[in-house]
C-alpha cells in the first residue's frame, strides 16, 4: 500500500472528533485554519466555538467592530491573525457578497492566508489536489524520508513543497491532507513518537537510521530579545484608572494597555524621573507601589518581556495624551488586552 493509503486509512481509524470536521462550509473551515495557526488544538477549539457562537457568518464578522474582535481572540497571541481575519472578512462579504475564493489562486488574495491555509480550504472544501505543508507534514516527511535539508531553509521549503506535491493523493486530498497533519500531532509526535506501533515503520529511513530525535533539522533561531515593560496602573480616586491603545507594527497592534514606560531594566527611580511619568502628573501629589516585587516573564517567540505594574495612587486625574482615556475599574473588563494584562486586570480589578 501506497505512503498516501496507509496514512489515509489511519486517519479514518484514529481521527479526533473536531467541530470543522463535519462540515465542508469554507467559512467554518477557514476560521478553524486562521484560529489553529500557531496554535494547539486544545487551545483554539474554545476560540473557534466563541467565534461561531459570536459571528455565526462571515456578514456577522464583517459588521463586527475590531475591539470586539480582538476581545474574542485574547489570549491566543498573534494578533496580527484576528486582524487579519476581519479585513478577510469584510473583502468576502462586501466584495464577493459573502462567498468564499474556490480555488487555492484564489484564496492565496485573502489578507492572512498563505501556502498552508488556502491549500487546506482548497482540498477539504473544494476537493482541489494541492498539499499542506505545516510543522506535522515537515516532521512525518523528513523522518519518513531521512531528508536533513533545514526546513526553514530556503532550499528546503522548495524541497519539502516539490515532495509533498509528488506524495498529493488526487482521489482524496481532503482525507489525505488531514491525515498527514493529524498523523504529525498524534502519532509521529516531536517528542516519544509511537514508532513501536507506526503503520509505517517498516519503510520509514529516519527509524532505520536511528535519527527520529534529530528530525527534522531546523536553522538556529534568532536571539531571543529581552525588554522591560513598566506599567503605570493609576488609580484615580479609587474609582478609575487609564488605558491607552497600542500603535504602530509592534507586538499588539491595536490592544489596549496602561500607560508604559520601557527601560534598560526594571528600576523604580528610573520610572519616577522618566519624562512620560513626570508629564502625566504634572506636579500632581501621587503614591506609587510596586504590585509585586518580582517581574512577570512573558515569553513571545522572538522576544522575552520582563513586565512590572506600578500602582500610582491619586486624588486628581493626571494629564493625558488623545490616545489616552480615562475609564472607570469596571471598563477595563471590556477592552481588548494582551493576555498580560488581561490576568493582571482579573486579579487587580476584582467586579
Amino acid at each position: 500500500m501506497k505512503f498516501s493509503k496507509k496514512l489515509i486509512t489511519w486517519y479514518l481509524q484514529n481521527k479526533r472528533a473536531m467541530p470543522w470536521r463535519e462540515t465542508k462550509n469554507p467559512y467554518h473551515i477557514w476560521l478553524s485554519e486562521i484560529i489553529l495557526q500557531q496554535t494547539r488544538v486544545a487551545q483554539g477549539l474554545p476560540y473557534y466555538l466563541s467565534f461561531i457562537s459570536t459571528f455565526p457568518t462571515v456578514f456577522d464578522l464583517a459588521r463586527a467592530n475590531e475591539d470586539e474582535v480582538l476581545k474574542l481572540w485574547q489570549g491566543l497571541g498573534y494578533y496580527s491573525r484576528a486582524r487579519n481575519l476581519h479585513v478577510s472578512a469584510k473583502y468576502v462579504a462586501n466584495e464577493l457578497n459573502g462567498v468564499f475564493p474556490s480555488t487555492y489562486k484564489d484564496l492565496l488574495k485573502l489578507k492572512g492566508v498563505g501556502d498552508y491555509t488556502a491549500s487546506a480550504i482548497a482540498s477539504i472544501c473544494y476537493h482541489e489536489p494541492v498539499p499542506v505543508v505545516d510543522g506535522n507534514v515537515y516532521r512525518v516527511l523528513s523522518r519518513y524520508f531521512g531528508i536533513k535539508t533545514p526546513i526553514n531553509s530556503t532550499q528546503g521549503v522548495r524541497e519539502f513543497k516539490e515532495l509533498a506535491v509528488e506524495l498529493m493523493d488526487h482521489d482524496d486530498p481532503a482525507n489525505y491532507n488531514q491525515a498527514i497533519m493529524e498523523f504529525g500531532a498524534l502519532q509521529c509526535k516531536p517528542k516519544n513518537p509511537y514508532c513501536i506501533v507506526c503503520p509505517l515503520q517498516d519503510s520509514c529511513e529516519g527509524l532505520k537510521n536511528g535519527w527520529i530525535d534529530s528530525l527534522p533539522v531546523k536553522l538556529k533561531k534568532q536571539k531571543i530579545k529581552k525588554r522591560y515593560f513598566n506599567y503605570l496602573v493609576y488609580v484615580i480616586n479609587g474609582e478609575q484608572t487609564i488605558l491607552q491603545q497600542r500603535k504602530g507594527n509592534g507586538i499588539w497592534k491595536g490592544l489596549y494597555e496602561f500607560p508604559l514606560i520601557e527601560s534598560e531594566k526594571n528600576d523604580e527611580d528610573s520610572i519616577v524621573s522618566n519624562a512620560v511619568f513626570q508629564q502625566m502628573i504634572n506636579g500632581s501629589k501621587y503614591e506609587i507601589t510596586m504590585y509585586q516585587q518580582d517581574p512577570i516573564l512573558h515569553k513571545l517567540s522572538h522576544q522575552h518581556l520582563y513586565a512590572r505594574f506600578y500602582i500610582v495612587s491619586l486624588d486628581q486625574s493626571p494629564s493625558i495624551t488623545k490616545d489616552q482615556k480615562i475609564i472607570d475599574f469596571a471598563e477595563t473588563h471590556a477592552y481588548p488586552v494582551p493576555i498580560l494584562l488581561g490576568n493582571f486586570i482579573e486579579e487587580f480589578f476584582k467586579v
